[in-house]
């Protein structure tokens, strides 16, 4: 009886090792869960988005900001180059007719400009500029375009939470650029449809600067489209409200809109 008990033990032990195998060998790196979020945002080719950016001063004052939007989507995986996009304000007056391109880059430092149609002239965005805000909003230069994973080391291991109800990844991940404005982030991801629920960012005192929340996610086929962006900055107490109010996806754009030539047309 005494050695069945203990053969019945010992199996227990190798069935619970077994499964402790197996869940190690599927858990996911805080790498590998941004890949999957990136890869969830990917697919789209080309598409057309109409913006409405709402500025909130610490009164609670709010102005207005019209956009129009382009992106699109690099398939040549080479290594080297992401996805174009490309904004134009649309009103109020004083801000029509402003254009930001970008080029994002997989590994290095993404190439920005700022066409101002007051100055009539093209103003490039310089790594050591990309902290700055963006059109006196709460984003930052930098913020605007940092889709690409490898741009950041991350923490070895993720922790699972809930979020309002939905569980959730976190994780951090540290800017590998040096000129970057910020020293770590804090990610939350959806765990079943792995988007981005949240991020917290850090200045380079390592304080709490901004916090941005992503909601309203609409899926068109296998690509997720977020609707709505608040990013809330901590230290001076403003924030901006970035609502999609059209969105299209798959539509067959000309790369040749995507270049600085097309800025001043």
């Amino acid at each position: 009886m005494l050695r069945k008990n203990g053969d019945v033990y010992f199996m227990f032990r190798k069935i619970l090792l077994v499964i402790s195998v197996v869940s190690f060998s599927f858990a996911l790196t805080p790498f590998e869960i941004a890949q999957k979020v990136k890869e969830n945002s990917d697919g789209y080719g080309s598409s057309k988005s109409t913006l409405e950016m709402v500025l909130i001063d610490q009164t609670k004052n709010e102005s207005k900001r019209v956009m129009h939007s382009l992106s699109f989507e690099n398939k040549d995986k080479n290594g080297k180059d992401g996805d174009k996009s490309l904004m134009e304000f649309k009103m109020p007056l004083d801000v029509k007719g402003t254009k930001f391109l970008t080029h994002e880059k997989i590994d290095k430092n993404n190439n920005q400009w700022l066409y101002l149609p007051a100055l009539k002239r093209i103003k490039r965005i310089t790594s050591k500029n990309k902290s700055g805000s963006f059109m006196g909003s709460e984003f930052s230069y930098e913020d605007i375009a940092s889709r690409e994973p490898s741009k950041y080391d991350y923490s070895k291991e993720y922790k699972e939470v809930e979020l309002k109800g939905v569980k959730s990844y976190r994780y951090e991940r540290y800017p590998k650029d040096q000129n970057s404005g910020y020293s770590k982030q804090i990610v939350w991801v959806d765990a079943s449809r792995f988007v981005g629920l949240k991020i917290e960012f850090y200045d380079r005192k390592k304080e709490l600067f901004k916090t941005a929340t992503y909601s309203n996610y609409k899926k068109i086929g296998d690509t997720y489209r977020v609707g709505n962006i608040f990013m809330q900055n901590h230290q001076n107490h403003k924030s901006t409200k970035l609502n999609y109010l059209e969105d299209e996806i798959h539509l067959n754009l000309d790369a040749s809109l995507f270049t600085k030539r097309y800025l001043k047309d």
